[in-house]
């Protein structure tokens, strides 16, 4: 009997726009590769430096990346043909990693896990992708999205927050419109295109939970919820102290991934079916593949409020996502392998051809 061929499989990693999300992205990816490794799988490295330069180490140790010899994109391409992966497992979590590089598979017609660069575009966008579950019949706070010296109309306290970045960056929670042209500032500070910030009516605590979705055999799930540490009075808002954190060797790590920060919502709570339900409206508004995962301000009153949209797993041991899976029954492995094969039998369409997310 002939063995099966292993699935050979090219991780992207890194970032082509900053050092902080490469190493976001060597954090997430490293654990990956060391999680869903085993013999069906051939496991291969691309790694984007912020130069915009490509590597091909033979791992994700810093030791190994700077031991592999740059070259540029299309010495990569070549590199890539060579190679013929069977699928890409996306792990840039900029903006550029999560469209334009996710393009070129597209281009180079190599199937990849995950949501298509149109899709990832939305998401990334806070103010797109809540007119577009608001749309849907989801709960969004009311919102503006201004520039510095832009009046903000809604009445305070409001949530300012750039409109492209993620963890937190830039966001400041505003109860005096004293406080609102520093805070704006800040936010656009961060901004990964134009100089934008998004103005959001704070919605009162309540409580702070998120919601994944995956496709399980073509059956969408919607995951266990995950609920974070928020209080009322002395932690309104989660900021980036809540999300990562830099060891004294300069590594980068992770803060919300203990029960002091974060912890899996009981099954019969009352909150779990109203946003699940609500998680599933923007699992299709915004066209998902594969998995999905939502961020819900839930108020006293117990409704949910889409407050942005997540649309990456890494399928590290400790990508929300994954933890979330875990919880309802279904291992790293599985979870993995389904969106594998998946890709491997039904890889998304020509751009042209995709259906856009309802507007």
């Amino acid at each position: 009997m002939t063995e099966p061929t292993a699935v050979t499989v090219l991780h992207l990693a890194g970032s082509s726009t900053s050092d902080f999300y490469a190493d976001v992205s060597r954090l997430y990816a490293a654990d990956c590769l060391e999680a869903t490794a085993g013999e069906r799988y051939e496991f291969h490295v691309a790694y984007v430096t912020p130069d915009g330069r490509w590597r091909f180490p033979a791992d994700l140790s810093a030791a190994a990346i700077d031991a592999a010899e740059p070259t540029d994109l299309p010495g990569a391409v070549a590199r890539i043909a060579a190679l013929a992966p069977d699928v890409m497992v996306p792990q840039m979590f900029c903006v550029a990693g999560m469209t334009h590089y996710r393009a070129l598979f597209d281009l180079l017609g190599v199937p990849y896990l995950g949501n298509t660069p149109d899709v990832m575009a939305v998401g990334a966008d806070k103010a797109r992708a809540s007119a577009v579950v608001g749309a849907r019949g989801v709960r969004v706070p009311a919102s503006q999205v201004v520039r510095p010296g832009d009046a903000v109309t809604l009445d305070l306290p409001v949530v300012v927050k750039p409109v492209d970045a993620d963890n937190s960056l830039g966001v400041t929670l505003v109860r005096d419109a004293a406080d609102l042209p520093a805070a704006v500032e800040a936010a656009c500070a961060h901004a990964v295109g134009a100089r934008r910030a998004l103005v959001e009516t704070y919605v009162e605590l309540g409580r702070e939970v998120r919601c994944g979705v995956v496709d399980v055999d073509g059956e969408l799930v919607a995951l266990p919820l995950e609920e974070y540490a928020v209080d009322a009075t002395t932690k309104p808002i989660r900021d980036e102290a809540d999300k990562l954190r830099r060891a004294e060797d300069g590594e980068l790590g992770l803060v919300a991934k203990d029960a002091e920060h974060a912890w899996i919502v009981a099954d019969d709570d009352p909150v779990v079916a109203r946003v699940q339900e609500a998680a599933l409206r923007c699992y299709d508004a915004l066209g998902c593949r594969h998995y999905g995962l939502f961020d819900f301000r839930v108020d006293p009153d117990g409704e949910p409020y889409f407050l942005e949209a997540g649309l990456y797993c890494s399928y590290a041991r400790t990508s929300v996502v994954a933890v979330m899976a875990g919880a309802a029954g279904i291992d790293l492995d599985r979870l993995f392998a389904l969106a594998v094969d998946d890709a491997l039998t039904s890889p998304p369409a020509s751009p042209a051809a995709r259906p856009r997310p309802q507007e």
